[in-house]
């Protein structure tokens, strides 16, 4: 499995100049402890559609918040007979909600 992060300047373009809370080398670490990840890219783009099309996955996943006709680089995986899926999304539990809560 190849894991796809977003590097600390793409996060900041997405999220701005506060984000992201965990710097990219300790967020690889810990994908890195997960024994069914082979290799993790660090993109440093908005998107990962660079590297989606450089990879040529036969699946591509992302979270369930959201659309698969959203999913950047999805049309391209399914141009050549690959799939797109998403994830259950858990409600309260991503960075942005911890966050909000923390300010609350």
């Amino acid at each position: 499995m190849v894991v796809g992060l977003n590097s600390d300047k793409s996060v900041k373009m997405i999220k701005g100049k506060a984000r992201p809370l965990n710097k990219q080398g300790d967020r690889a670490g810990v994908l890195a402890c997960f024994s069914c990840v082979d290799y993790i890219t660090v993109f440093t783009q908005r998107t990962p559609e660079r590297s989606i099309r450089t990879i040529r996955p036969d699946v591509l996943v992302k979270g369930g918040d959201w659309k698969i006709e959203e999913i950047v680089g999805g049309d391209f995986v399914k141009s050549y007979g690959g799939s797109v899926v998403t994830i259950p999304f858990v409600k309260g539990y991503s960075t942005t909600s911890l966050i909000e809560r923390i300010a609350r």
